[in-house]
């Protein structure tokens, strides 16, 4: 990541997602997490957008974010945020081209309409593409590699200084290997409720060791994918696999999470592009 505004990359990674409060039309409350990310970046110019799951915003009728305030120095501010609660909530989202990806993306623009309103700036750090690892930097990846989900598990967060959580955990599958013939992989790392969505990044600092077992010294961060679900040991024995729920609800213990994870690789958030491009044509009278 670049040094941005005096933060270290661990303080980058603490801005670059927010908390996605839901409510239903029964009124039901659910968490999850969403992260910033800048899709069509050319040139200096790019589109700015939240990538979480589609799960996450299912029967959505009403949404919140709390946002970071930019000071006058244009550093997050340490005091100030505030809320944007958006109506129509679940159908403002884009969902990934393929029904079978637990994906959608938001444009911000409605966000910074909302900032613009109450005469504040909105403060956040967004990955982008030239996090997402190359072929050959996926191929340089060893079988276990250290990484960190950012995000609300059972929908905690250090709301006083609206900061998320942050879970150190490793690959369980090997990251260069579509597990299942699936364009993800498994992380070990306890995935609760509230942490559907969250980023999934490799993340080493100081040092790191090579496929080939050389160290090299320097810091490493890549976005590895997003978490949608985990697999869950159930009471008669059998083993299966659900969506990271977004609720806590009161229910009879018939399923036990084996802290395991199920990541969508991040290449696949290049697959929104096309689907920007042909919005942006529309809007523009091109097509």
């Amino acid at each position: 990541m670049n040094v941005e505004q005096n933060l270290s990359p661990s303080e980058q990674i603490t801005y670059c997602t927010t908390r996605i409060e839901c409510k239903s039309i029964d009124g039901q409350q659910s968490v999850g997490t969403g992260f910033f990310y800048k899709f069509l970046e050319t040139a200096g110019n790019h589109i700015p957008a939240i990538v979480t799951n589609k799960h996450v915003v299912k029967g959505a009728v009403e949404g919140r974010f709390r946002l970071h305030v930019t000071d006058a120095s244009g550093k997050p501010s340490k005091s100030e945020w505030f809320d944007v609660v958006l109506d129509n909530f679940e159908h403002r989202w884009i969902t990934h081209p393929n029904d079978n990806v637990d994906l959608c993306i938001l444009p911000t623009a409605p966000l910074f309409q909302a900032s613009a309103k109450q005469s504040k700036q909105i403060f956040s750090i967004a990955l982008n593409k030239a996090l997402i690892p190359s072929s050959r930097e996926i191929a340089d990846l060893g079988a276990i590699e250290d990484v960190i989900m950012v995000g609300y598990p059972i929908g905690l967060w250090d709301s006083a200084n609206n900061q998320p959580i942050v879970r150190r955990g490793s690959t369980a599958t090997h990251p260069a290997m579509n597990y299942e013939g699936r364009q993800e992989f498994m992380i070990d790392a306890a995935c609760f409720p509230g942490s559907s969505g969250s980023p999934v990044l490799l993340y080493n600092f100081g040092s790191y060791t090579t496929r080939g077992g050389g160290t090299v010294i320097g810091s490493r961060v890549k976005l590895l994918g997003v978490l949608y679900a985990g697999p869950m040991y159930a009471a008669t024995g059998e083993i299966v696999v659900v969506n990271i729920p977004t609720a806590q609800r009161s229910m009879a213990v018939s399923k036990l999470p084996i802290n395991l994870g199920f990541v969508i690789r991040s290449e696949r958030l290049n697959e929104f592009e096309p689907k920007l491009e042909a919005i942006i044509r529309i809007a523009d009278g091109k097509a």
